[in-house]
């Protein structure tokens, strides 16, 4: 009988080789329109349908032109990283053994893999061993799965069961962030049954860093369950919240305090004391939030929920129904740690990630990029009308054109329809600025001069114009 896989998996194969041999060289952005796109993709739905390998061609002659290669070393927006070989290489593997990660009687080799990828996070961040882990979709549902177990841990210790009860009639939590608090912190609120208007907000500094005086102000006016959210890496500017001193205040307050660490977490990683020293501190906390899918540099998409205490974690997170088979002793149900009952193995490009690169591998991963952050931030300030505007403390750069919001939106525009890289805008205490995320690990000291020259070459173009 025929093998209904090798052919189409070995046309997939080519043509995934094909992006990935191209994608070093090729327009950064995308260049087709909708309109392009739906009357390439768009038609009657086949009564009988179409050969497998037709469709599979077809899908891959579209993405040079539809797609941003948001994987290029070359790529500086929205804090994107790229795939790894070992990482992408395991996610074809996770794709062909599509195995349902929510229980461990579905999948014990999961279950493990992913508990052994927890443990191996925790120690290389250097985080309280005991705490609960969580595989989830991406810093949003990281923040979320925190928060969670912070309504619950707080509630709890006030004599209510809000999985049970519900929020109907419980105490009032006071949630504090910084006024530079991610949007995710917003959202997780909002599906959390709290809503917006429930934040209290902290003033931040020039650089985005939460006040810990005001923070400390603001504590003692508050009374019952308090909720506090710090920062570690503000997606603008990179500036961490004084973590240490935030923490005292939570502990002298009794707050839970949750760390978005989306990708500033990982600066626990680096081999530079500098680095490190940015998260001093964050281990005195509650909760914490990263991506697996930024610096570390795993497809999409991972996330990682880290909990303190395991008793939270699972209370705000556990289902159980007479239909599962769920484990009582040591083996791990995902479902227990994260909001899904159905997901894929996300944690199994981790697992193979860390092993791959180790402790050092990691580190240096982090290095290299802050390098290269900084090497585009000096290659840029050094020229007439160009200003960086933050502290380049980790892998963000911000810059300004003449001192002018119209003409740096247009070299933001000019630069993405060049083509060399790909970045973004953003406006950053009233003012536009170009926002540089650098996070691929193929990113080298020859691609950040390559668009450093380019951002460069679309400005002076524009001043002539």
């Amino acid at each position: 009988m025929p093998d209904p896989f090798e052919p189409l998996l070995a046309r997939a194969h080519a043509h995934a080789l094909d992006y990935l041999d191209h994608l070093p060289d090729r327009y950064v952005g995308s260049l087709a329109s909708r309109d392009e796109l739906i009357a390439a993709l768009r038609a009657p739905l086949p009564p009988h349908g179409e050969p497998g390998e037709h469709v599979i061609d077809l899908l891959a002659a579209q993405v040079p032109r539809g797609t941003t290669a948001c994987n290029s070393p070359r790529y500086f927006g929205f804090v994107i990283g790229g795939a790894t070989p070992v990482s992408l290489a395991a996610d074809w593997l996770v794709s062909t053994w599509d195995q349902n990660a929510g229980i461990y009687v579905i999948s014990p080799f999961v279950a493990v893999i992913e508990e052994v990828a927890g443990d191996w996070l925790l120690d290389l961040f250097d985080l309280p061993r005991e705490s609960g882990v969580g595989f989830v979709t991406g810093c949003q549902m990281a923040n979320l799965t925190c928060l969670a177990a912070a309504r619950h841990g707080v509630l709890r210790r006030v004599g209510w069961d809000v999985e049970a009860d519900g929020l109907q009639g419980a105490p009032r939590i006071n949630v504090v962030a910084s006024a530079e608090s991610h949007i995710t912190i917003d959202v997780a609120l909002r599906y959390l049954g709290l809503g917006t208007k429930c934040i209290q907000r902290v003033e931040a500094d020039a650089q985005g860093r939460m006040r810990a005086d005001k923070l400390r102000e603001k504590l003692a006016t508050l009374e019952g369950p308090t909720i506090v959210c710090a920062q570690a890496g503000n997606v603008n500017t990179g500036a961490f919240d004084p973590l240490r001193e935030i923490a005292d205040a939570c502990g002298k307050h009794g707050a839970w305090l949750h760390v978005d660490g989306a990708f500033g977490l990982w600066a626990r990683a680096s081999h530079d004391a500098g680095t490190r020293a940015l998260a001093d501190g964050i281990e005195l906390a509650d909760s914490w939030a990263t991506d697996a899918h930024k610096w570390l540099n795993v497809p999409y998409d991972c996330g990682v929920a880290l909990v303190k205490s395991r008793e939270d974690h699972r209370a705000a997170m556990t289902s159980s129904a007479a239909y599962l088979i769920q484990t009582q002793g040591a083996e791990r149900d995902a479902v227990d740690w994260v909001p899904d009952f159905s997901r894929r193995a996300r944690g199994v490009p981790v697992y193979a990630n860390l092993r791959t690169l180790g402790r050092d591998g990691i580190a240096d991963l982090v290095d290299r990029l802050c390098s290269r952050a900084r090497q585009m931030a000096d290659a840029l300030r050094d020229e007439p009308g160009v200003q960086v505007l933050n502290d380049v403390v980790l892998n963000q750069v911000l810059v300004r054109f003449d001192d002018d919001d119209d003409m740096t939106r247009r070299v933001v525009v000019g630069v993405q329809q060049d083509g060399t890289c790909w970045l973004a805008g953003t406006t950053w205490q009233g003012r536009a600025a170009m926002r540089i995320s650098v996070s691929n690990w193929a990113t080298s000291t020859e691609d950040a001069a390559r668009s450093a020259d380019a951002i460069l070459r679309v400005h002076k173009a524009l001043r002539r114009g």
